[in-house]
C-alpha cells in the first residue's frame, strides 16, 4: 500500500522512488501543518493582530497598553488629565498662574474618587486628542464634543459631564422661550457665528438682528441696552452672567446643542466604564450642577441627556 502510493506519487512528478519517498514526508509534514493552522486560524490571527497593536502602541510612545489604563493608574497612584487653558470658564490660568475653570474642578473631583494624586496637563483644542493618543494624558477634560470623526480617534464618555450650547440669553423681565416669541425684539449677535447663521434662518421676520463684530462687543450690546437679548455661547453667556450677577440675565431657550464629552484612549475599556459611572454619579449627586452654578451661572442644563 505504502509502496503504491509512493510509486504514484513518483509517476506523477517524474521523481525516482527514493525522491518521492523524501517528497512525501515533505508533503504530509506541509498538509499537517496546514491543518493545525486551520484549526486554531482563529486564535493565531488573533494573536498576531494583538502583537501588531501592541507594538505600535508602544512604537507611538503610549504610557499603557490599552485597557490597563485604569490599573496603571491605581498603581502608580497619579492620574493626569488634559484641561483647557485657553476656554474660560472651563479652563483658564487664573491670577495666581493656575489652572482654574469648571473643566478643572472635574479632574478634581476624578482624582479624588480615584484616590490618586492629579496632575493636570494643560492642552489647546489643537493638541488635546494627540496628548491623549502618545499616552501624555490619561484622560481628557476639555469641553470636548464628540464627533464621527474623533470617534475614530479616541472614545467619549456614553453621556455629558457639562453643557455646550448657543442659546438666547437677556434680562428675567423680557419673556422668551421660543424664536416665535422674538417677534418684536432686537437680538444681538456676532457677525458671521454660529448664532447669527441660526438666528437669521429661523426668528421670525420682524425680529431686529443686530451685529457686532466680536463676542465682547455683543455682550456691551446687552448690557448698555442696546439690544433687548443676544444670541451667543453658554460658555460666554456664563462669564456674563457671573460677571453682572445684578443685572438678571438668564437664558431663555437653547438654539443649538452640542454638549461636552470626556475623552479617554482608544481601547481603554476599563477606564471607559469608570468614567461612565462617575459621571452618572456626580450627575446624580448633585456635585456636577453644583460646578455648573459656580462656573456658568445657571443650573446643569444638557438638554435631550
Amino acid at each position: 500500500m505504502f509502496r503504491t502510493l509512493l510509486r504514484s506519487l513518483s509517476a506523477r512528478i517524474g521523481l525516482p522512488l527514493t525522491g518521492s519517498k523524501a517528497l512525501l514526508a515533505l508533503l504530509l509534514s506541509g498538509l499537517f501543518t496546514i491543518g493545525v493552522v486551520a484549526c486554531s486560524g482563529g486564535s493565531i490571527t488573533s494573536q498576531e493582530v494583538a502583537g501588531d497593536a501592541a507594538a505600535q502602541a508602544t512604537s507611538s510612545g503610549a504610557a499603557t497598553v490599552a485597557g490597563s489604563t485604569l490599573d496603571g493608574i491605581l498603581s502608580a497612584g497619579t492620574i493626569k488629565i488634559a484641561v483647557p487653558q485657553d476656554s474660560p470658564p472651563f479652563g483658564s490660568v487664573g491670577t495666581d498662574g493656575q489652572p482654574q475653570g469648571y473643566d478643572v474642578e472635574v479632574a478634581k473631583l476624578i482624582a479624588e474618587d480615584l484616590e490618586v494624586e492629579l496632575e493636570l496637563i494643560p492642552v489647546t483644542s489643537t493638541n488635546r486628542i494627540p496628548y491623549l493618543q502618545t499616552g501624555r494624558a490619561d484622560l481628557v477634560i476639555s469641553s470636548l464634543g464628540s464627533t464621527p470623526e474623533r470617534a475614530k480617534s479616541i472614545y467619549f464618555s456614553s453621556i455629558p459631564y457639562a453643557p455646550f450650547f448657543s442659546g438666547i440669553y437677556g434680562p428675567s423681565a423680557v419673556s422668551v422661550a421660543e424664536y416665535e416669541d422674538l417677534s418684536g425684539y432686537s437680538v444681538g449677535v456676532t457677525q458671521g457665528s454660529l448664532e447669527d447663521l441660526e438666528v437669521s434662518e429661523k426668528a421670525p421676520q420682524d425680529v431686529e438682528v443686530k451685529r457686532f463684530e466680536d463676542n465682547s462687543v455683543t455682550v456691551s450690546a446687552l448690557l448698555a441696552d442696546q439690544v433687548d437679548l443676544i444670541a451667543t455661547g453658554n460658555t460666554i453667556a456664563g462669564k456674563v452672567m457671573q460677571d453682572n450677577p445684578d443685572e438678571g440675565i438668564e437664558n431663555k431657550f437653547v438654539m443649538k446643542n452640542s454638549p461636552c464629552y470626556i475623552g479617554v484612549r482608544r481601547g481603554d475599556l476599563d477606564m471607559l466604564e469608570w468614567v461612565d459611572v462617575f459621571v452618572r454619579y456626580k450627575r446624580f449627586s448633585g456635585d456636577l450642577d453644583q460646578l455648573s452654578q459656580t462656573w456658568f451661572g445657571e443650573p446643569l442644563q444638557v438638554p435631550g441627556f
